[in-house]
């Protein structure tokens, strides 16, 4: 069973996104050789199209076959990162100061290693976080074991004033 070049399938999916003109937010290959996962997370700032996951897909698709990079079966995924997008660079905790986030730390920090709140941004290599709980904390960014953005739902003021008469 040869090994998969993971440096060398990284490369031609960062350049097909670049071809593409979009970000590339995060890939991973998942499962065992034969029924591997390929999950690829593209965005842009107008939003994600199907037509930019169907030409991702069919160029990466293409690319893969002809280098033959994995050499068992393999299912293709192209998507966007959708509303809770993973953080995964440090330009991403920058880039979403001010968002709410869940994030998961490697370590305990007073007790507590899932915090809640409002991401605060990134200073060299310390993540800041208003936890909705513990408050103020500072989470080396080494120690970040997952990151996502959380929804927020807005409330619609005076909707439904159901039994109202005059």
């Amino acid at each position: 069973m040869s090994k998969i070049d993971l440096e060398a399938l990284g490369g031609i999916i960062e350049r097909v996104a670049a071809r593409e003109k979009v970000e590339l937010v995060h890939w991973e290959l998942v499962g065992p050789p034969g029924r591997s996962l390929l999950r690829i997370y593209i965005d842009k700032p107008a939003g994600v199209s199907l037509d930019d996951c169907e030409a991702v897909s069919k160029q990466v698709g293409l690319l893969l076959d002809v280098e033959d990079l994995i050499p068992s079966r393999y299912t293709l995924e192209v998507s966007s990162p959708g509303l809770e997008r993973g953080l995964y660079k440090q330009a991403d905790f920058l880039r979403f100061t001010g968002q709410r986030i869940r994030l998961k730390s490697l370590r305990s920090i007073n007790g507590q290693r899932n915090f809640r709140g409002r991401l605060e941004g990134i200073d060299g290599n310390r993540v800041h976080v208003v936890d909705d709980t513990a408050g103020s904390i500072e989470i080396p960014y080494e120690d970040v074991v997952r990151a996502n953005l959380e929804f927020e739902f807005s409330s619609v003021k005076n909707a439904g004033k159901s039994g109202e008469r005059n």
